[in-house]
Order: C-alpha cells, then structure tokens, then sequence
C-alpha cells in the first residue's frame, strides 16, 4: 500500500499499520527511507517560517535554509538514530520483545506520520508568525509525534515474536 494512504490510515489504526509495515520483515533501508522522508518533509515545512524570518530580518534565505538543510537533513536522522537506540537498549533491559529495528521503525514512522502537522505548523510559522495560533498548532504536532511513537513503540514492545 501507498505511503499516503499508510499515513492516513495512521490517524485512525497506528498499530495496525506499523504492525502491517513490519510484517514485511526488517529492511533496514526501509527504515532509512521512511527517517529520510520525515526529515525532507519537515524540512520543508520550515521554508515558509525561513522566508518570513529572512524578510523580517534582512538575512540571506539562501543561508537560512543551507543551515536548515543541514541540521534536518544531516544531523537529525543520526540523533534520530542515537534516540531509537538508547530506547531499544532501554526496551531490551525490561525484557520486552521488541528488536532495534522495530523500535527504530517506531519511532521513524512515528515521525512521518507526525510530518503533515509539521508541514501545517510551518505554513502557519510563515503566514500568521509567532503568536498562539503557531504554538497551538506546534504543540498539536509535537503531541501528534508522541502519541505516534507511543502508540507504536507499545505495540512493538508488547507483540510477542513468532517462533521460526
């Protein structure tokens, strides 16, 4: 199925999803793609908040967004990374069944499915600017990327492993 259609499908069964996301088997490039989707998504998401901020400053957009790109597009993903791993560890000394590939999928799913209310979040940043509706809609998103996770992370950590 269509990544799209998964990520709609997310607001409504996020278990069901993952749970079908993974059924395929671990695929770590797909981890890796479904992290870099997230982050590209996000970072676009900041260009309207970029140009409004370059416009009411009188600094270089160009030099903005490099800065932008590189920290979502470069440093994100491996924070991402050391984050899902500091998570499978903690997951493995509970004893629980989860894999690291499973965590990392949680949460980069997670993530991506959290990506729509980013890209919301940056239009509102741009057109309205700093004020509450851009805090709400923040919080909305950041409270959309826990709830995934979470959502996900349990039932990974609680879905006992078939035996080969």
């Amino acid at each position: 199925m269509g990544v799209v259609t998964d990520i709609a499908k997310s607001y409504r069964a996020p278990r069901a999803v993952l749970r079908r996301r993974l059924a395929g088997g671990e695929n770590e490039g797909s981890a890796l793609v479904t992290l870099m989707l997230a982050c590209g998504l996000i970072f676009v998401a900041q260009w309207p908040r970029l140009s409004r901020l370059a416009f009411e400053t009188g600094q270089e957009v160009q030099m903005l967004m490099g800065a932008t790109l590189l920290s979502w597009l470069f440093i994100m993903p491996l924070v991402f990374y050391v984050l899902a791993g500091i998570v499978a560890f903690v997951l493995r000394l509970l004893k629980t069944p989860a894999t690291g590939f499973e965590t990392r999928m949680a949460l980069f799913w997670g993530l991506l499915c959290a990506a729509p209310l980013w890209l919301l979040w940056g239009l509102t940043a741009g057109f309205v600017g700093p004020g509450a509706a851009t805090t709400a809609v923040g919080v909305l998103a950041l409270a959309a990327l826990i709830y995934f996770w979470g959502a996900m992370l349990s039932e990974v950590a609680h879905t006992p492993k078939k035996e080969s």
